[in-house]
C-alpha cells in the first residue's frame, strides 16, 4: 500500500480527480436518456427471436419485476483507478444514484470531493468550493451511464433502431459467454456478454466515437461477484477497461435499493 499512497501523491490534484471521475463511472448505473414511451413515426426494432429470448432470461436472472422497477441504488465500498498499468490511488466512496441518470457520489476519507450529475450536467464540490465538472470527467460519466448494466437492459433495448442479434460464445475470467450483438440507430455497437449458466451480464463492450481525436474508444465493464440484494442480483465488484486498459475497479461493500434522496442530492448546492 506504500507504493500506491507514493504514486497516489504524486499526481496532480486535477489530473487524479479526473483519473477518479473516469473510474468512478462504473460505481453507478450507467448522458442524456430517454424515457420509457410510446412514441409515433419511431424506427422499427430488429431483434433476433433467440436473442430476445436470452435478454429475458438475463432480466429473469437479474430479478424480473423489482429489477425493472427499481428506482434507487445506494452502495458504499473501495474504488481503485489506474493510469499506466499502476495504481493510480484508492478511496472509499459512497454513492446515490437516482435511475436513469442522476448521481451524488463522494469520495475520501476526510474532506471528500463530491460529484453531482443531472443528465448530462455535472458538478464537483470540494473544500474549495463548487465547479462544473472538466469535459473529459463529465464525458466518462455521460457514456458510462449511458450503457450501464441498468440502462443497457431497461432503456437501450428497447429504443427505436436498434438491432440485436445473438452474438458467438467468448469466455470471461475462464467462464464460458453466450454474446448478444446490440447496434444503435447511431450506429454504436454494443457487445452484451451473459454467464451460460445463470445468464447475467459478465460484462459490456461499447464503442464509441472520440469527436476531438477523431479516433473509436473501446470501452469494456466487466461485472462478477453477484449477491441478491433486495431481490435484484447485484454485482459487487466492476472493472473498467479503456482501449484495452483497466483505467478502474470498484468493490461494493454495501448496497441498497429504492431509498429515497433529498430532491437537492442532485443540484448544485
Amino acid at each position: 500500500m506504500e507504493e500506491t499512497n507514493s504514486v497516489f501523491k504524486s499526481l496532480p490534484p486535477r489530473t487524479l480527480r479526473i483519473l477518479g471521475a473516469l473510474a468512478m463511472a462504473i460505481c453507478v448505473s450507467p448522458g442524456t436518456l430517454w424515457a420509457q414511451r410510446p412514441a409515433t413515426h419511431q424506427l422499427p426494432r430488429h431483434v433476433d427471436p433467440q436473442a430476445r429470448q436470452m435478454l429475458d432470461r438475463t432480466i429473469q436472472g437479474l430479478g424480473g419485476q423489482a429489477f425493472l422497477d427499481a428506482k434507487s441504488l445506494t452502495t458504499k465500498g473501495r474504488v481503485f483507478f489506474f493510469q499506466d498499468g499502476a495504481t493510480a490511488g484508492m478511496e472509499p466512496y459512497e454513492s446515490w444514484f437516482l435511475y436513469p441518470d442522476k448521481r451524488r457520489f463522494s469520495y475520501g476519507k476526510t474532506k471528500p470531493v463530491i460529484l453531482i450529475n443531472n443528465g448530462d450536467q455535472g458538478w464537483e464540490l470540494d473544500r474549495y468550493g463548487l465547479i462544473a465538472q472538466p469535459d473529459q470527467q463529465l464525458q466518462g460519466w455521460i457514456i458510462g451511464n449511458r450503457y450501464s448494466l441498468e440502462n443497457l437492459l431497461r432503456l437501450r433495448i428497447n429504443e427505436p433502431g436498434v438491432l440485436i442479434q445473438l452474438g458467438k460464445v467468448d469466455f470471461v475470467d475462464n467462464t464460458a459467454t453466450q454474446g448478444i450483438e446490440i447496434t444503435a440507430a447511431g450506429g454504436t455497437s454494443v457487445r452484451l456478454d451473459l454467464h451460460r449458466q445463470t445468464f447475467v451480464p459478465s460484462r459490456i463492450n461499447y464503442r464509441v466515437r472520440n469527436v476531438k481525436e477523431d479516433a473509436w474508444d473501446e470501452y469494456s465493464d466487466a461485472y462478477a461477484d453477484y449477491k441478491t440484494i433486495d431481490g435484484i442480483q447485484t454485482p459487487m465488484h466492476i472493472t473498467r477497461y479503456l482501449n484495452g486498459d483497466r483505467i478502474g475497479e470498484t468493490f461494493r461493500s454495501f448496497a441498497k435499493y429504492n431509498e429515497d434522496y433529498p430532491p437537492n442530492d442532485f443540484k448544485p448546492e
